[in-house]
């Protein structure tokens, strides 16, 4: 697949988190033709980042769309987000990214009635066409949220687990939100570990169980989700 002249070689990648990142996208990136440019959320000026005409994506972190008195920079990353999905450039959202793409189209996000943490497969809705279906065949994706959003206005359900139901949407062709992560990889996955250990304690996940799932479902994760970057790419007319 090579990339066309009519977008920017660039993926723009926006951080709320460190260990957070592209993971393994970012090699499918490279091994596209395309450069990646991070930007971290409450320290870098985002306008750049969300005025960009390729593709650009929002990452996860543990903070909420609702808790802009806490964390004031969302209020101006909300408001580049609504301008950027007004004029439908190709914008991918993962977890918290997910939920500020909701947020900004006028869902509601909001707190889930438990912490959905750990490896489970999708059940993925019958579309022609359908950006996920790599994700088919009992492919375990990485859960790690407790907050929610409902459906907003004109999106199209993709994707649902046991205990949520709207776990993907698109909105035309340039735009799609997962709740879930695809981006894991097996090797980086201690550092979420790590990271987030007080919250892993507090809703009393076991750690060894996570870690012994990574080693079981990363690296089918990891083929699964260049199929589902490399659909998405040529539905934004990077390539074919």
């Amino acid at each position: 697949m090579n990339t066309t002249n009519a977008f920017p070689k660039t993926i723009y990648a926006i951080q709320h988190l460190a260990f957070e990142d592209l993971g393994s996208l970012e090699d499918v990136f490279y091994q596209l033709g395309f450069r990646v440019r991070y930007f971290e959320a409450g320290v870098d000026d985002l306008t750049a980042a969300f005025a960009h005409d390729g593709l650009t994506i929002i990452l996860g972190g543990p903070i909420g769309v609702y808790e802009t008195e806490d964390y004031p920079f969302l209020k101006d990353e909300i408001a580049l987000l609504k301008q950027r999905l007004a004029a439908d450039k190709p914008t991918l959202g993962i977890c918290l990214g997910a939920q500020l793409i909701a947020h900004a189209l006028g869902a509601k996000v909001y707190a889930g009635h438990q912490k959905e943490i750990g490896w489970g497969p999708l059940s993925l809705s019958l579309r022609p066409n359908q950006v996920l279906s790599a994700l088919l065949n009992n492919i375990h994706v990485l859960h790690w949220h407790g907050d929610t959003f409902d459906l907003p206005e004109n999106a199209v359900l993709l994707a649902s687990s046991e205990i949520y139901t709207n776990q993907a949407f698109e909105v035309g062709n340039n735009i799609l939100a997962l709740q879930f992560h695809i981006e894991t990889t097996e090797e980086n996955f201690e550092k979420w570990l790590i990271g987030h250990t007080c919250e892993l304690r507090h809703a009393n996940i076991s750690i060894p169980k996570l870690r012994e799932e990574n080693q079981q479902y990363a690296q089918n994760l990891e083929h699964a989700a260049f199929d589902v970057i490399q659909k998405f790419l040529k539905r934004i007319g990077y390539g074919g």
